[in-house]
């Protein structure tokens, strides 16, 4: 009776840690787990073997993402169709051939934050990998847009917890104005976009894609310094509209 008096009192004891472990690890920042292969147009960027950022195909052979993501790693390779990384051996590691960063890219203030990856090689389109669509040129998205974003990065605000399987979450487009006023300076409309919701993006997740209604029209750029989804210094996103012009210069129509 006293051993299991004890073992009671134990599991008891280690109830709210469980909790709160399944909790933290349900969301990006309170976001949920995707549906398997409900987005085939996500890649995990990934340097020396571990997850590096996100980003998305836009073509069979190219991947867009953000220009703060570059990396010296010699070996650096994207994961196509997977959903959990860890199970990722079945799914398709490709070499990038070359980085191609925005020439006016700003180290300083992440101005023009937006990078080409050409792949090896093609990859093969199927229901598991597919590219997404884009917007057309200078095409605006309205204040109140509800929208969602994915990755693989940390799920607590203050941007630890990783995960290994890709999540999502909603998040709502916020009027030009009001970034402005979060963000002052740093914010330039032209080239950016910034959203607000119950979950949205943090390490891990830049380069992947902001998506309002089945195109992605952002990439995931920065945000507060101290905490992720922050109602202060929502994230910001840079607006792929304004860079439609420079994306087919680089590798051609990819509508």
């Amino acid at each position: 009776m006293t051993i299991i008096i004890i073992s009671v009192l134990l599991l008891a004891s280690l109830l709210p840690h469980l909790t709160f472990t399944d909790h933290v690890n349900v969301g990006i920042v309170n976001g949920t787990k995707t549906t398997p292969h409900s987005r085939p147009y996500m890649v995990s960027i990934q340097t020396c073997g571990e997850h590096h950022c996100g980003g998305f195909l836009i073509s069979d052979q190219y991947v867009l993402t953000a220009a703060h993501c570059w990396s010296r790693c010699e070996l650096l390779t994207v994961v196509v169709g997977a959903d959990d990384l860890r199970k990722s051996k079945s799914s398709d590691h490709i070499r990038v051939e070359s980085s191609i960063l925005h020439p006016d890219y700003n180290t300083s203030t992440e101005e023009n934050d937006i990078m080409l990856l050409k792949l090896e090689k093609e990859v093969e389109i199927k229901k598991k990998v597919k590219p997404i669509s884009l917007p057309e040129e200078e095409e605006d998205i309205k204040a109140g847009t509800l929208c969602t974003v994915a990755g693989w990065g940390s799920v607590e605000p203050d941007g630890q917890g990783t995960s290994d399987y890709l999540m999502e979450a909603n998040t709502t487009v916020l009027s030009q104005a009001k970034c402005k006023e979060k963000w002052g300076s740093l914010y330039i409309g032209q080239q950016m976009i910034c959203v607000y919701g119950k979950g949205g993006t943090c390490s891990g997740d830049s380069g992947g894609p902001l998506i309002c209604g089945g195109t992605a029209v952002g990439i995931t750029s920065f945000g507060s310094e101290h905490r992720c989804n922050s109602r202060k210094h929502p994230e910001v996103y840079t607006k792929i509209s304004a860079y439609i012009k420079w994306i087919n210069n680089v590798i051609g129509n990819v509508k």
